[in-house]
C-alpha cells in the first residue's frame, strides 16, 4: 500500500520521507519465549551503545526532535519513539509487552533508532495520505478514553475513511496491532534531514524482526 503525500506537506518538508511495506500472513501472539530471550539482547546492546545523560544530543535522536518542535510537539513531554524506548531502558524500566508483533517493531526502533508504526491492513480504506489535519477532525488514538477533535494543521496519515495516525507520535485506536491481526502495514517514520538509506536499513530490520517472530511474507 504506497503513501502519498499532500502538495502542501511536500511544500514544507520537502525531503520528508516515509516508507511503508505490507506483510501478509502474519501470526500474532501474546507472548513468545524465543522473543523475550531476544528483547535481553537487544536491551544489552542499548545499555552499551548509549548514555541516559547524552541521550538527547544523539544525532538521530535530535533529528527528531528537532522536527518536534519544528510541528509544535515538546518533545520533552512527548518524545520521539525510539528516544522514548531507548529512554526506558536506560533509567532501568522494562519494555512493554503488548503482543509479538507489536513487541517486535519495538526491538526493530530500539534497534535502529528510527520511530515505526504498525496497522491491520484489514481495517484500511483506500490507499494512505500524509497531510495536514484539517479543524475539527476527530482522531480516536490508542489509550485514549474518547476520541478528540483536532486544532488543525497537525501532520496525520489518513485512508479513505478516517484519520489512522497523528504522525509521527499518536497511532489509532482503530487500526492497532491485535491477535487477530493477518496482514500488516508497516510505517518507518522519517523525519527531515534522516537519510533514505537509514530509513531503508530500520525498514530491512523491522521487516527481519517481524517475519522472524510472527511469520508471514513481503508483499510484492
Amino acid at each position: 500500500m504506497n503513501l502519498k503525500y499532500s502538495e502542501e506537506l511536500k511544500k514544507k518538508f520537502p525531503d520528508l520521507q516515509v516508507l511503508t511495506t505490507c506483510i501478509r500472513g502474519v501470526k500474532v501472539e501474546k507472548k513468545s519465549r524465543e522473543l523475550e530471550e531476544f528483547k535481553k539482547n537487544v536491551i544489552g546492546k542499548v545499555r552499551e551503545e548509549y548514555n541516559l545523560d547524552e541521550l538527547k544530543n544523539t544525532p538521530i535522536f535530535r533529528k527528531y526532535r528537532d522536527f518536534f518542535w519544528e510541528i509544535g510537539i515538546d518533545p520533552t513531554k512527548t518524545r520521539p519513539a525510539a528516544e522514548a524506548l531507548t529512554r526506558r531502558i536506560l533509567q532501568g524500566e522494562s519494555l512493554p509487552t503488548i503482543n509479538t508483533l507489536v513487541d517486535a517493531y519495538n526491538l526493530a526502533s530500539l534497534d535502529s533508532g528510527i520511530p515505526l508504526a504498525a496497522f491491520d491492513a484489514e481495517v484500511l480504506e483506500g490507499g494512505l495520505v500524509m497531510r495536514f489535519a484539517r479543524e475539527g477532525e476527530e482522531f480516536h488514538g490508542i489509550g485514549m478514553s474518547e476520541p478528540i477533535h483536532l486544532d488543525g494543521g497537525e501532520i496525520v496519515t489518513s485512508d479513505s475513511e478516517k484519520l489512522i495516525a497523528i504522525y509521527p507520535y499518536r497511532d489509532s485506536d482503530e487500526t492497532k496491532i491485535t491477535l487477530k491481526t493477518n496482514n500488516v502495514i508497516l510505517m518507518t517514520c522519517g523525519a527531515p534531514g534522516v537519510k533514505e538509506s537509514t530509513l531503508k536499513d530500520a525498514e530491512r530490520t523491522v521487516i527481519n524482526y517481524v517475519t522472524r517472530f510472527c511469520g508471514g511474507k513481503v508483499e510484492e
